[in-house]
């Protein structure tokens, strides 16, 4: 029987050893498939960093450094080359067979859905739907008061108050009403008739009429000296109807403006009819004064009524277009969309519209491009948002530190951080070609999330922990204090978003680049900053074969805080490494991070002092 068992378990373990075989053989294969993208190298000049054109020395951009192998895509094939030689501001401006095969890319996140674009002269504008009638802000300003001297373009019309002076061979003078058959009549030259006449011509019309009887010696002045009162009515949906006074050269604006506006929810800006006799001498289109600047040629009357229609059908327009408001239909139910394309204005990144309203006491909802909308018919109470739906073929990435030539390239969205680099010139002896870095900006807001949530974590495990004794809750007490303070000054750090982009061996990692990023390249250093837990943090200077007890001696050793342990190095890269096995390079940052005691020699020491005074007690208890 035990033989069986051992012939069953060898068996077992047979066919599991079996099966293992393929199952690494396919992971070693999946391995291997990944080691291009692993790598991501672009070769580049023998003995420097790989996929990094130098410059030599007394030499313009080099023309050989560009990598001859191909760069490998995760699949293994083959992709496209970058240009030969960077000759331009914007990768994407290559021409022709210059720029080769251009990739098709592929959305990032940012680009995955539809934006807002505001208008360059109103970045602040609220997102959200429109809420202001068009044509509205004509009524927010204050009442003006009527003037008695009328504008060169005011018609004369009878009861309008005229002063004509004449001197010199005559001497008459005449002031007075234009009489209802349109004349002034003055002495020893008889009736003029000026009804009519534009009060810029009434000096020349006057001249010509005296010239007529005084051909010689004679000068004439003629001035208006005021227009007629009237009284007008204002009606309709305004928010102050009645009647209103003014004189015969005010506007039908003026008149508007006194019965403190049109009613934005319920008055037409479209159809406001000017009635006299019973009858609409005009119907007023104030669309038409906001857009051309025009207005009926019509002089009001004594007894006039101005009155406000009701308000037709209403479209709101937002998103990214110059004119976000609420537009009034030409008709009673419906506004085409090529209207309300002219009238918002569209912001030229405006690709798309999103359509919401109510259709058969259902609510509607439509998605469709710009060209599509133009031939909708809106109805009223609809609301359009132009969005910006079209990802960008190009991003834009800055360069700083020790580089050459143009520090913002413009690529195709799907280069990737070697394939850039293929196109930044640099110094050999100047450049740390191995401590390349990204700053990424969106990565910045992340980093600062997350020290905002590790310090809330702190302060709750600083608060809530329990303490075993009193001795340790009393040093936890002293250490609170000065942990706020820390946390506090924690609060205002800014991060930077630094990606680490070089592997340890100084090769570039294949890291799509987003838009924004920052390629920073650093300077050659001969020093290695030793800064933290030391008595004298200090720059010390690199020599060959120096250790890390050496550095850390060279900054005055470690501060009761600090221990060994704790020690971290940082390469330019932004590379940090823990428990340091390696000395460090020129250029790097060696930091002692603080120690915090545990407090176990206090919780030791009330453990001993508890022991004692229990034994003590047993002791006194049997003694009795």
């Amino acid at each position: 029987m035990r033989s069986d068992r051992v012939r069953v378990l060898a068996l077992l373990v047979l066919a599991i050893v079996a099966g293992g075989i393929p199952d690494g053989a396919a992971a070693a294969q999946s391995l291997g498939s990944r080691t291009p993208l692993a790598q991501g190298v672009v070769p580049g000049m023998p003995g420097q960093l790989p996929g990094f054109p130098l410059l030599t020395q007394g030499q313009g951009q080099s023309q050989g450094a560009l990598p001859q192998n191909p760069v490998l895509t995760p699949s293994g094939a083959p992709a496209a080359q970058p240009p030969p030689i960077f000759d331009q501001r914007s990768l994407a401006d290559i021409p022709g067979q210059t720029r080769g095969t251009e990739r098709i890319g592929s959305p990032t996140q940012a680009e995955g859905g539809p934006s807002l674009v505001a208008p360059l002269g109103e970045q602040n504008r609220m997102a959200g739907p429109a809420a202001t009638v068009f044509g509205a802000a004509l009524f927010t300003g204050q009442q003006q008061s009527s003037s008695d001297a009328p504008n060169p373009n005011y018609i004369l019309a009878p009861g309008d108050r005229v002063s004509i002076r004449a001197w010199g061979a005559v001497d008459s003078e005449l002031v007075g009403q234009i009489d209802p058959a349109g004349n002034l009549f003055l002495p020893n030259i008889g009736p003029i008739r000026v009804a009519g006449v534009r009060v810029g011509d009434l000096q020349q019309v006057v001249e010509g009429e005296v010239r007529k009887v005084y051909t010689s010696q004679v000068q004439v002045y003629a001035s208006v000296l005021s227009t007629q009162r009237i009284g007008v009515f204002v009606t309709g949906p305004v928010r102050s109807p009645g009647r209103y006074a003014g004189t015969a050269s005010d506007s039908i604006l003026d008149f508007l403006v006194r019965a403190n506006g049109i009613d934005p929810g319920r008055g037409s800006f479209r159809e406001i009819g000017l009635i006299r006799g019973g009858r609409t001498v005009v119907t007023i289109d104030l669309y038409r004064f906001l857009l051309q600047g025009t207005l009926p040629d019509v002089r009001l009357q004594e007894g006039d009524t101005l009155v406000v229609g009701r308000q037709r059908a209403m479209i709101g327009a937002d998103g990214a277009v110059r004119n976000n408001y609420l537009f009034e239909s030409t008709s009673r139910s419906a506004l085409t969309g090529r209207e309300l394309i002219e009238l918002s204005r569209p912001l030229p990144a405006a690709t798309n519209a999103v359509l919401r309203g109510v259709r058969n006491a259902q609510p509607f909802s439509r998605y469709m491009p710009i060209a599509e909308l133009a031939q909708q018919t809106l109805q009223d109470q609809d609301t359009v948002t132009f969005v910006a739906d079209v990802a960008a073929r190009t991003i834009r990435v800055t360069v700083e530190g020790s580089r050459l030539y143009p520090s913002v390239l413009v690529a195709d969205r799907d280069i990737t951080f070697c394939q850039m680099l293929d196109h930044i010139a640099v110094e050999p002896g100047l450049a740390n070609t191995q401590g390349v870095f990204l700053l990424r900006p969106a990565l910045a807001l992340q980093q600062k999330r997350s020290i905002d949530e590790a310090l809330d974590r702190l302060e709750r495990q600083l608060f809530l922990a329990p303490a075993p004794t009193t001795s340790v809750a009393d040093a936890r007490t002293q250490e609170a204090n000065l942990i706020t303070q820390y946390i506090s000054r924690a609060r205002r750090v800014q991060p930077e978003g630094r990606v680490v982009a070089m592997g340890a061996d100084g090769s570039c990692l294949p890291l799509r680049l987003e838009n924004g990023d920052i390629i920073v390249v650093p300077e050659m250093s001969s020093t290695v900053l030793v800064q933290g837990e030391v008595t004298f943090p200090q720059a010390v200077v690199y020599r060959p074969g120096m250790t890390i007890d050496q550095f850390l001696e060279a900054a005055g050793g470690l501060t009761p805080r600090g221990s060994r342990s704790t020690l971290m190095i940082r390469r330019p890269s932004g590379q940090a490494i823990l428990n340091p096995y390696q000395d460090p390079r020129p250029g790097d940052e060696l930091v002692a991070l603080p120690y915090l005691d545990p407090k176990v020699w206090l919780f030791g020491r009330d453990l001993i002092t508890a022991l004692f005074q229990v034994a003590l007690a047993a002791r006194v208890f049997i003694n009795n």
